[in-house]
């Protein structure tokens, strides 16, 4: 799938085979980051939708939800708050439980970080199951803020995490989407 400024997002992402467990294939966009043509198309893309939109804070899902939100941030001129894994964070936070396959997770935010009516924009680097972005979306709700959108450089759609995360309300935009594990 070539993007409006014709680069292939999909040629830079490494498939690693029995990651992070046997049978899973993970999509590492870790090569995608390093070719300073694919990080600029894949900010590009990402903002496109939110030039000139409505928005207070782009907000990143830890790890590689910095990265792309720090650079989308910027390129919007906003603010940029990260959702953290468990005890990451040095102030006072709120917190949201997940599921995982195989337990429960904890993701939090600075319970301060925005406030009521703030407008953010979700972002982090692929969306699975879903399950981190919905409680992402959680912290955020709880927090008093409105999610405008969530995006995402990889959509793994036969695991349904984007349609979780539509039937929440929120708009989802996807770069690329990989049709098998």
């Amino acid at each position: 799938m070539d993007l409006r400024n014709g680069f292939d997002l999909r040629r830079y992402i490494r498939e690693v085979p029995d990651y992070p467990k046997p049978g899973v294939r993970f999509y590492d966009i870790t090569t995608l980051l390093a070719n300073r043509h694919g990080l600029r198309a894949s900010i590009d893309e990402l903002i496109w939708p939110f030039l000139g939109g409505d928005i207070d804070y782009v907000i990143g899902i830890e790890a590689r939800g910095f990265i792309l939100g720090g650079a989308v941030a910027h390129e919007l001129g906003k603010g940029f708050v990260p959702i953290r894994k468990k005890g990451k964070l040095p102030s006072k936070v709120i917190d949201q439980d997940y599921d995982l396959e195989y337990g429960v997770d904890t993701i939090e935010i600075h319970a301060d970080a925005i406030s009521p009516g703030d407008r953010v924009l979700l972002i982090d680097d692929l969306i699975a199951t879903g399950g981190t972005a919905d409680a992402a979306i959680d912290l955020i709700r709880q927090s008093g803020g409105e999610v405008v959108a969530a995006a995402f450089v990889i959509d793994l759609p036969f695991l349904g995490g984007l349609d979780k995360l539509k039937a929440k309300g929120v708009k989802v935009h996807t770069l690329i989407a990989f049709d098998s594990e």
